[in-house]
């Protein structure tokens, strides 16, 4: 080979070797930016299929009267907590059911969780026919979930003491009614929390707040109580067709803070329990604090009143906060 021709070879073989070297850059960064692509598009659908999957369960207020209730079918309150839960069973589905009680409260300071898997029932009510303290409300409670309830509660500082007990009226009165054992069983472990034994309403609404996340493993809470609840007056007026007037405006002051702006809310239900007519409506609040719980946990949640009413001294008033998913 002539050396002219070995000059152009050497030549035309180092602009090959820097044009490939040169390129080597480019084509890395296309292929790392076609790979970022298809991770973004990855990430897309997977948020995508999110968004198409089941919501987070909403949050619930019902409210539950007491034993008597179970057999007043006629009572407008009776269909209507038998549609929420149905709602629940058919729409909402939990995988298991948190609730608070009016009629269980732990330490001024020291909220109590059942961690009982075989729990009985508690016939914590008097003077009532003996019929009444042989039902039977089927259910099961759940250590696991009981240990979600209790890990969510030590992170936000909440004091804890795990407990051992059986349900009480106020909660498995209300489920004969809304979870028919027969006709829409609920099929699913209830793990019951207490209240404080005080009456500060913003610290209950804490404990809600510190229990959202587990709507977005499906469990479902429910607070379980009366909107309004004046037993001192129910004796007074019974028999009459007489309806207190605070029934009427407490009622609705409660409607207005528990469907106000979430960022709202708090405050809302907080001024709530100043009113004047508030220590009417609620003598004591123990039937009112798990309303306070359930907007606790409703978080960016809307509330909505599902359906009320004031009926002497007391009011049935259902909420639900956040949405369920049409059929």
């Amino acid at each position: 080979m002539s050396s002219t021709r070995l000059v152009i070879h050497s030549r035309y073989t180092y602009f090959t070797v820097l044009l490939l070297s040169l390129s080597i850059p480019l084509v890395h960064r296309a292929a790392q930016s076609f790979t970022n692509s298809i991770w973004r598009a990855a990430s897309i659908m997977s948020d995508s299929s999110r968004l198409d999957g089941p919501l987070r369960t909403p949050v619930y207020f019902l409210g539950i009267g007491g034993p008597n209730f179970m057999e007043n079918t006629e009572h407008p309150a009776y269909s209507r907590l038998a549609a929420v839960g149905r709602e629940i069973t058919t729409k909402v589905k939990p995988k298991a059911v948190v609730v608070f009680s009016a009629h269980w409260q732990g330490g001024p300071n020291k909220i109590q969780i059942n961690v009982a898997e075989q729990t009985d029932l508690i016939y914590d009510f008097y003077g009532f026919p003996p019929h009444y303290y042989e039902y039977d409300y089927p259910n099961k409670g759940s250590p696991e979930v009981a240990e979600k309830v209790i890990e969510k509660l030590t992170v936000a500082g909440i004091e804890v003491e795990k407990v051992k007990r059986g349900l009480d009226h106020g909660v498995w009165a209300g489920f004969m009614v809304a979870f028919d054992p027969k006709n829409n069983p609920l099929n699913v472990p209830i793990v019951q929390v207490s209240l404080y034994n005080n009456e500060d309403s913003n610290q209950h609404y804490r404990v809600g707040q510190a229990l959202e996340d587990l709507r977005d493993e499906g469990i479902l809470i429910i607070g379980a109580g009366m909107a309004v609840h004046n037993l001192r007056d129910f004796r007074a007026i019974r028999g009459t067709d007489k309806t207190m007037p605070y029934a009427f405006s407490f009622d609705e002051a409660l409607k207005e803070a528990a469907t106000a702006k979430p960022e709202e809310r708090q405050a809302r239900m907080s001024t709530l329990m100043k009113r004047s007519d508030a220590r009417q409506a609620h003598p004591t609040l123990e039937h009112i604090l798990p309303m306070h719980v359930s907007a606790g946990a409703a978080g960016s949640d809307l509330g909505e009143q599902l359906w009320t009413f004031p009926e002497g001294s007391l009011s049935w008033a259902q909420y639900r906060f956040g949405k369920v998913e049409v059929a």
